[in-house]
This record gives C-alpha cells, sequence and structure tokens, in this order.
C-alpha cells in the first residue's frame, strides 16, 4: 500500500488511483448509442423542437438509436405524485439513455418553464438508480432575436448538477424563424454546421464514456459513506497484526 503518512486524513480503504488501465472498459458495448433529446416548447411551431428534429436525424445518420420526449402533458413538478405516466415516462427514457441532449428557447434570458420542468422530474437518485448520473450531454438553444447563450449556459449548470458529462461543443441558433423552411427542415448555414459539428462530438463522448461511466462517476467521499466497514475491516487488520507483533516481541524476550 501507498505510503499516506502525509495525508492524514484520508481512509485508505476508500482511495482510489486512478492508472490507464483502470479506464480500459470491461466490456465494450457494441449496441448503438441511446441518446434522449429534450425540448422546451409547447407551441405548435417550435423551434427548438423543429432543431431538435434536425439533431436526431443527424445522430441517426451518425448510427445512435433516438428517442425525442414530447412535453405535451407532463404536469408542473410536486403538483402530482411521480407515478403519473409521463413522468414515469420521461424518468424511463432518461435510464435507457447513454447520452442526452438539451434544446430549450432563451425566454427573458433564460431557459423556458416548459425545459426546466423537465429535469425537476428527474431526481439525482431513484432507490439506487441514477437517472442521468455518468449520461454525456449536449446543450442547444433557440433565439427570436440576435445571438445569445443565456439558455446554454443554464443548461450547462443543469447538467453539472445532474452529474452529467456535457462536451465542448454547443449549439447556439440567432432568428430561429428564419432558419428552417416551410416544411420544418433547417435551411444550410454555419449554424446547421455547428448543429452536425455538436452531434458528431456527443456520439464520441458518448462512445467513450458509457462503458466506462461506473468507475468515472465512482467519488471517494460516496464510496467511504457506502462502505464504512471498509474502513473498520482494515483497523481491525491493523490491530491483529499488531497483537501478533507483540506475541512475537514477548516470545523473544
Amino acid at each position: 500500500m501507498a505510503d499516506l503518512s502525509n495525508l492524514p486524513n484520508v481512509s485508505a480503504p476508500h482511495l482510489d488511483v486512478p492508472t490507464n488501465q483502470k479506464l480500459d472498459a470491461a466490456q465494450v458495448s457494441t449496441h448503438p448509442p441511446r441518446i434522449l433529446l429534450l425540448y422546451g416548447s409547447l407551441r405548435e411551431k417550435s423551434y427548438s423542437r423543429l432543431l431538435t428534429l434536425e439533431a436526431e436525424r443527424i445522430l441517426q445518420h451518425f448510427g445512435a438509436e433516438t428517442r425525442v420526449f414530447d412535453p405535451h402533458g407532463l404536469p408542473m413538478v410536486d403538483s402530482c405524485p411521480a407515478d403519473h405516466p409521463k413522468v414515469q415516462e420521461l424518468r424511463k427514457l432518461s435510464e435507457w439513455s447513454e447520452g442526452q441532449v438539451w434544446c430549450s428557447p432563451e425566454r427573458h434570458g433564460a431557459m423556458t418553464g416548459v425545459f426546466k420542468s423537465q429535469i425537476d422530474w428527474l431526481p439525482l437518485e431513484v432507490g439506487s438508480i441514477r437517472p442521468t448520473q455518468g449520461r454525456t450531454l449536449a446543450v442547444m438553444q433557440v433565439s427570436g432575436g440576435s445571438q445569445s447563450f443565456n439558455a446554454v449556459n443554464q443548461l450547462r449548470v443543469l447538467g453539472r448538477w445532474m452529474r452529467m458529462v456535457t462536451i465542448p461543443n454547443q449549439s447556439s441558433v440567432a432568428k430561429a424563424y428564419q432558419e428552417f423552411d416551410d416544411n420544418g427542415r433547417m435551411k444550410p448555414s454555419s449554424y446547421y454546421e455547428r448543429l452536425v459539428d455538436v452531434m458528431e462530438e456527443l456520439v464520441k463522448f458518448t462512445l467513450l464514456v458509457r462503458d466506462r461511466s461506473d468507475y468515472l462517476t465512482s467519488r471517494y467521499s460516496e464510496r467511504k459513506e457506502a462502505f464504512p466497514e471498509m474502513a473498520a475491516a482494515l483497523a481491525a487488520a491493523a490491530m491483529s497484526h499488531e497483537a501478533g507483533q507483540d506475541e512475537t516481541k514477548d516470545e523473544l524476550e
């Protein structure tokens, strides 16, 4: 065991030293990356939904299996029990997913309540299952005016709070009403090219993370809390070792 004399407050049995070997996937998944897409508007012509559907097409081209959650009918948080069918649908999709795409309109300089309500229905933990921890995440927003990053910045904060691996790239589409044709398809533009970049990056990160998420999200403090017996066993072994040394010393004397 490594010398921990300089770390007197550390519980040795719960301390892990990361190595390249530990990051090797124990088993490599062969199924397509599973991506859940969420959007934040109930409007009949929702540009966040149109951008989300465009992202879904790109993800499918990259070989991903996708699901888009329809927020219609999802109740306000805490207005009903969590066994509501729409809440259960959302939670099961989150558990199914290995990566997610979040897309919200920017309204009053922030994400919409429709989008926030979806995330609020996903707790950090349900029993022993964490609906979002270790999943990858791509964030996007649409704006009615000039380009802004208020919503995506807030989505990043949410992603960190939900313990997700948020990719570096992001999409922010300004004057979204100009970027889609009459069929709801996104027009060629630098915004579209950025969208392709973001989805490509999400698939890459998902392939990289999904078989390693258990190890990547294993935390010293949580191991210490969940397995206090490990420290007790080490202490008992140390006491037994010291007792044996004392007996040997007595015999020699």
